[in-house]
């Protein structure tokens, strides 16, 4: 079971100010914030020079160079030990996305040198004009700039080979540059243990009053043990159990104290049934949640949308995120199912967004994605609803082609309702409109074809997904999403592309 963390301020009651209108307790953690951070300091160094490090006798270090106890210590250690930890995880991350960017560029400097390769092979025929199938890059001129298209692609590519030796250069440098990690000053840190009373030994807070052992270095200055009144962590759904570890962080920000707690939480009573009685799927867009209700037979039974607004502070963002996740966890909570999302890994697609247009960039860049799983699963996890999370292969395809014009859904909401299907485990098949064409297509036969068929049976229905995507990415039927609305017969969509590949092929051969 994973950790929570509740933090409040740390509160200054009116008995325990002295002239300088601050707390004991804040005289105390401003006094021993210094030694931390010195302690701190040299255990990071230490650990990033690589070394051999023993816990055991850099503890007893510490104990005699700063005046600390072995708790002391111990957290001293633990609290370095992720910092390092962290920064090291920080540079592979760096690293690997300056590869994927790296790699997108090759990729997008291949496509593009063999795109206008084939237009210079295309122009060089003596009838290019009477050419029925057209260039993928017809040569064209801007009279605003005085430059054709072609040129303008050289200049591009020039650029992105640029780029992809520097961002080479980058990773060479990164990958022998030292490792630098940063320990922030003014806060204090105590690892708790279960075995303790109260769930640590220096720090321990009986639901009121937290009491503090106070180092031996600052014994004589502040006494054994300082304390203050901190009250209870108010939370409408508190998950704070009495016993267990509890480990405390002090840190100063924006002028106060806060104070920290970290504990493994009480387990929630789950609230909701089995999925296969019943799903709520939810597809995210920029501009709104849609989501679907389906019941234990996979049929369709509510459906709607969470609008949300672009452009936003990072406040207000995480504001209307919230209150779409609590939204979620009342339908949730009304049907009395999970939720269920896609498992979405937007590093990738972040990785190539100078290669996909300055729309989809900003549109990436603009919207917190993991932002808004992270607090969805937080929520309805506080709540005791479990968030499920599918592949999202062709999940909007399927909405589009299958339930949009049949329930008159958006295509977040067609998207959502596929969602929940596939959480459920139930099968997306083709329409057999679509199926018998595609099949057709492969060994160029009749769709009544018994070789079609057994080619189907074979083969994952993925497989016929992925020829669909491919053949409407190819029609300008379907270039938009109110297309899929107005399609009644997918035999025009499907067969006619293969047809005029036929006759193509047919046609090349007679030459």
């Amino acid at each position: 079971m994973g950790t929570l963390t509740y933090v409040k301020g740390l509160p200054t009651p009116a008995e325990e100010l002295n002239s300088l209108g601050l707390t004991e307790f804040e005289m105390f953690l401003a006094a021993y914030s210094p030694v931390f951070h010195k302690a701190a300091c040299e255990t990071a160094n230490y650990l990033l020079t690589g070394n051999n490090f023993n816990k055991s006798s850099w503890n007893t270090h510490l104990q005699t160079t700063y005046g600390i106890s072995k708790r002391h210590a111990n957290g001293v250690i633990s609290h370095a030990k992720g910092v390092v930890d962290a920064s090291k995880e920080h540079r592979k991350g760096h690293i690997k996305t300056l590869e994927g960017k790296v790699k997108s560029i090759h990729s997008w400097i291949t496509k593009s040198e063999k795109k206008l390769a084939d237009a210079i092979k295309f122009y060089s025929k003596k009838n290019w004009h009477k050419s029925k199938i057209g260039c993928g890059l017809a040569l064209s001129c801007s009279i605003q700039f005085r430059d054709t298209n072609w040129k303008n692609l050289r200049f591009q590519i020039h650029n992105k080979k640029r780029r992809a030796y520097q961002l080479t250069k980058q990773i060479e440098h990164l990958k022998t540059a030292p490792i630098q990690a940063v320990i922030p000053r003014n806060q204090a840190f105590v690892v708790g243990s279960k075995d303790e009373s109260f769930g640590n030994q220096v720090c321990q807070w009986d639901g009121n009053v937290l009491k503090f052992r106070v180092p031996a270095c600052l014994e004589s200055k502040f006494g054994k043990y300082v304390q203050t009144k901190l009250g209870n962590f108010n939370r409408n759904i508190n998950r704070l159990p009495k016993d267990g570890s509890k480990t405390w962080h002090f840190y100063r920000k924006d002028g106060k104290w806060n104070a920290a707690v970290q504990f493994t939480p009480v387990p929630v009573k789950r609230v909701f049934c089995h999925c296969a009685y019943g799903c709520i799927g939810i597809d995210m867009n920029p501009g709104s949640i849609g989501w679907a209700y389906v019941d234990h037979d996979g049929n369709l039974k509510a459906h709607g949308q969470i609008p949300l607004q672009m452009g936003l502070s990072s406040g207000k963002q995480d504001a209307q995120i919230v209150d779409a996740c609590l939204q979620l966890a009342t339908l949730a909570d009304r049907f009395a199912c999970p939720v269920a999302c896609e498992e979405l890994d937007f590093s990738t697609k972040k990785q190539q967004l100078s290669e996909g247009g300055r729309k989809y960039a900003r549109m990436l860049d603009g919207w917190a994605y993991s932002r808004f799983y992270n607090l969805l699963e937080s929520i309805l996890s506080n709540r005791g609803i479990t968030v499920m999370k599918v592949n999202p292969a062709y999940t909007s395809l399927i909405g589009l082609v299958k339930y949009a014009r049949q329930y008159g859904l958006a295509s977040d909401e067609a998207a959502a309702l596929a969602i929940a299907r596939r959480a459920m485990g139930l099968a997306e098949n083709i329409p057999g409109s679509i199926t018998a064409y595609l099949e057709a297509a492969r060994c160029g036969g009749s769709p009544r074809c018994s070789d079609c068929r057994s080619v189907k049976d074979g083969k994952h229905v993925w497989s016929l997904w992925n020829q669909l995507n491919k053949t409407l990415k190819s029609r300008t039927e379907t270039k938009n999403r109110h297309s899929y609305y107005s399609i009644s017969n997918w035999e025009l969509v499907v067969k006619e592309p293969e047809l005029r590949s036929k006759g193509t092929k047919r046609k090349r051969a007679s030459n």
